[in-house]
């Protein structure tokens, strides 16, 4: 999926072959019996996907992730399929999806507002990395420039070993940053890992 791939559409479907109804669906939105009687096709960098439960669509823009959805509701009025759409728009502020149709209800509305409040809570957090010895300086200075670009206060001790190094990261700040370092700090120690060990495999 493209970064500017900022619009999504979520079916959930209601199946009893759940994951062979999304196969089927995934290949028949672009087939020519499906778009006979309509003018535009499905835009050519929509993205259609499966995880085996739900099926979503990516395009770049509101007019055509909703060119996918008549497209894919044709497909699923066709077969005989129930399905529950959401459309969604990509927050960069928040760092998630926003889903804009239909509106949240008003429980929901409150329910993602507590959650808001419950990401903006200030804690300090101790996230722990192993880092191979040969690149683990740049592996942490990385790491702190990416905090320091989340606004989070970050130290790191170091325990060092035979063959890498345990990084500890102390981090303050808003829980949903913390939680955006975690994953950053996650992939980052597995690439480090593989590149010190393709170093160890080829010195200079």
């Amino acid at each position: 999926m493209s970064e500017d791939q900022d619009w999504r559409l979520t079916a959930e479907l209601d199946a009893a072959d759940r994951r062979g109804a999304l196969e089927r669906l995934r290949g028949r939105v672009r087939a020519p019996d499906v778009v006979e009687d309509v003018e535009a096709a499905l835009p050519h960098d929509v993205v259609v996907t499966h995880d085996g439960k739900l099926l979503f669509a990516y395009a770049s823009s509101e007019d055509e992730i909703r060119v996918a959805r008549g497209l894919i509701e044709q497909v699923l009025q066709r077969d005989g399929i129930e399905a529950k759409i959401a459309l969604s728009h990509w927050d960069e502020d928040r760092d998630e999806w926003r889903q804009v149709d239909p509106p949240l209800t008003a429980e929901e509305t409150r329910s993602e507002e507590a959650a808001e409040l419950d990401a903006e809570v200030l804690e300090t957090r101790t996230l722990v990395a192993s880092a191979g010895k040969l690149v683990r300086s740049s592996f942490e200075q990385s790491l702190l420039d990416w905090a320091d670009k989340l606004g989070l206060t970050c130290t790191i001790v170091e325990h060092p070993h035979l063959l890498t190094t345990q990084v500890l990261f102390t981090c303050t700040g808003p829980r949903r940053r913390i939680d955006e370092f975690s994953r950053a700090l996650n992939a980052e120690g597995t690439a480090t890992l593989r590149a010190d060990g393709i170093l160890m495999l080829n010195p200079l």
